[in-house]
């Protein structure tokens, strides 16, 4: 007994030294019990400075990185399903992958992108699904407003992220049905003065200089993610530099009788000749949202992801990495985008045929990307003013919260422009 003690003592000594020569493999099909979760490790580990690579379109857009008993721990705590495989087993799969007649690929991922998404500092009767799936996934994030965007900020950051903000200044269009609520008197009163503030005499124009900072920020090489009213607002915003598009009860002036003609569509990422909701009590901003157009019933909204060639369009097969192609839909104010007012040079990656309207965009601008996201949280159909927040915990496997994650992870991987 005392000699098989000892083999097995000795056996034992050697397993972490064996360890470290093997792979821990994350798998992302429909066998892991916590895919938000998984992301997070993948950047966690990602701040370890080993070999990590996302597997694109293999087991779902499985993570494998070198193994050591911290990340097996880890992946244990959060509750995220690993295997550990042998170094040669590493190798066949990066093989397999790599094979022409496979539409898969390895993406080595290389460092923890630092993140910021753009939210006020007071709070909003409403809830943020990236902040919520960043905290539930355990990646940190800054929050960051119009005095640091103003300031140059935002060259510090390599992802931004934009939700549910007004880059028009006409506070969501809320007017008609909340004129009157605490909230919104609030929103008006703060933002008015942090304008002034910053030596802007409205806050259309301070919203205006914010996007164009922001437009900055993905020239020059920054990754770029919206969803809601982010999206189709923020390009509203760019296409009218100089003009007043705000009527009295939002800047205490009439919006130019021209507007619609002066707006300027080289200026936007995403949309053009989008024509703007010239009444101020409509919930909207412009043609560009379907969501008033919609006649889709609940249990049969949703819309199906693209499948991309992972070795010629890297870019969007990585955003739309996931268990399931087809997702369940979700409202918001700016819920899809009319197919009409597209730009020819963006990429569709998700849509719902029925409505012909877009869910999921992705562009280049400059040396940067940018994806628009339509819709508020995509584990609430449709989310109110003043619901509660979403509880991830009973949502692990969300399809719809996976395809933020992918935009969170992609500045993490070698930056490579779509083949032509």
């Amino acid at each position: 007994m005392k000699r098989i003690a000892r083999l097995f003592l000795f056996a034992l000594s050697f397993f972490p030294i064996l360890l470290q020569g093997s792979y821990v493999l994350i798998p992302m099909d429909k066998g892991q019990k916590n895919h938000l979760k998984a992301y997070g490790i993948a950047y966690w580990v990602l701040g370890f400075e080993v070999d990590t690579y996302w597997l694109l379109n293999y087991r779902g857009g499985a993570f494998m990185f070198k193994s050591n008993n911290q990340f097996i721990e880890e992946c244990k705590v959060r509750g995220v399903s690993y295997e550990i495989i042998a170094d040669a087993q590493s190798t066949s799969i990066l093989s397999q992958l790599s094979a022409p007649d496979v539409n898969m690929d390895a993406v080595k991922l290389e460092k923890r992108p630092k993140i910021a998404v753009y939210s006020p500092p007071d709070k909003q009767p409403w809830d943020d699904a990236v902040t919520l799936v960043l905290s539930y996934a355990e990646i940190p994030y800054d929050i960051v407003y119009d005095k640091e965007v103003i300031a140059g900020k935002l060259s510090t950051y390599d992802w931004l992220h934009l939700h549910h903000e007004d880059f028009t200044g006409q506070y969501g269009r809320f007017w008609a049905a909340y004129r009157g609520a605490p909230w919104y008197l609030e929103q008006v009163r703060s933002s008015e003065s942090l304008a002034r503030e910053l030596g802007f005499k409205k806050v259309s124009e301070l919203k205006g200089a914010v996007a164009r900072k922001i437009r900055d920020f993905t020239a020059g090489g920054g990754y770029l993610f919206a969803m809601c009213s982010a999206t189709d607002s923020y390009d509203i915003a760019l296409a009218a530099e100089g003009v007043d598009i705000c009527e009295s009860m939002f800047d205490g002036d009439k919006m130019d009788p021209q507007a619609q003609a002066k707006l300027n569509f080289e200026n936007t990422f995403a949309f053009k000749d989008f024509r703007l909701s010239l009444n101020p009590a409509e919930y909207e901003y412009s043609n560009i949202d379907n969501t008033n157009f919609r006649r889709i019933k609940k249990d049969l909204d949703f819309f199906t992801l693209f499948e991309f060639s992972a070795k010629w369009d890297p870019i969007p097969t990585m955003l739309t990495q996931n268990h399931m192609q087809v997702i369940y839909g979700f409202m918001g104010q700016t819920t899809a985008f009319n197919r009409a007012v597209l730009k020819p040079s963006v990429v569709v990656m998700g849509e719902t045929k029925e409505a012909n309207e877009v869910r999921y965009i992705h562009g280049e601008f400059g040396r940067g990307f940018w994806t628009f996201y339509g819709g508020h949280d995509p584990e609430d159909y449709q989310h109110m003013v003043g619901d509660p927040p979403t509880d991830l915990a009973l949502h692990p496997n969300s399809t719809g919260y996976r395809l933020i994650l992918n935009n969170v992870l992609f500045p993490s991987a070698r930056k490579k422009k779509q083949k032509t």
